[in-house]
C-alpha cells in the first residue's frame, strides 16, 4: 500500500471514529500533498508525486511543528505547545523509524567507501545518495555537519 492510499484510509477511519483532531491533522496532510501535485503539475508533468516526496513533507511538517512547540513553550503557551506534539504524533505514524545516531554514522561510512568520497568536494554526492536511500529516516540537518565533519 503507498503512502498516499494508507493516509486516505487512516482518513477515513478517522471519520468513522469521530476522532476530530486526528482528523484534522490527516486533512492537514492531505492538503499539504495536494499543493505539491499542483505545484508540479504546473511544469508539463503529470502531477504525481512519489511515495518519497510524500515522505520528505511529512518530515517538512513535522519539523515546522517542532519549531512551534519550542516556540509554544517559550511563550508558556503549554496548551498550543501539546496540540502540536498530538499532531506530530499523528504525521509520526506515517514516517519510518528514525536511525540512531549509531546507524546514522555508519551509514555516512558506508556510503564514503561506497561512492568513494576523499574530500569536501565530495559531500553532496554523499548526501544525495544518503537522501536517496534513507529519506524519512535522518535529520539531513544533523547528517550535514557529520558529513562535512568526516571528509575534512
Amino acid at each position: 500500500m503507498d503512502m498516499r492510499d494508507r493516509i486516505s484510509t487512516a482518513l477515513k477511519q478517522a471519520m468513522r471514529d469521530k476522532a476530530p483532531h486526528r482528523l484534522s491533522t490527516l486533512r492537514l496532510i492531505n492538503a499539504a500533498i495536494k499543493d505539491r501535485e499542483i505545484a508540479a503539475r504546473g511544469g508539463d508533468g503529470d502531477g504525481a508525486i512519489s511515495d518519497s516526496e510524500i515522505l520528505a513533507i511529512l518530515g517538512k511538517m513535522v519539523k515546522q511543528r517542532q519549531e512551534s512547540v519550542r516556540a509554544y513553550e517559550e511563550g508558556g503557551r503549554l496548551d498550543l505547545a501539546e496540540g502540536e506534539r498530538a499532531e506530530i504524533a499523528v504525521i509520526e505514524e506515517f514516517l519510518p523509524r528514525q536511525l540512531s545516531d549509531k546507524e546514522i554514522a555508519e551509514a555516512i561510512e558506508q556510503e564514503i567507501a561506497d561512492s568513494g568520497a576523499t574530500s569536501i568536494r565530495d559531500m553532496g554526492k554523499v548526501i544525495a545518495a544518503l537522501k536517496a536511500r534513507y529519506t524519512g529516516q535522518m535529520d539531513f540537518g544533523v547528517v550535514g555537519p557529520m558529513v562535512k565533519d568526516r571528509l575534512s
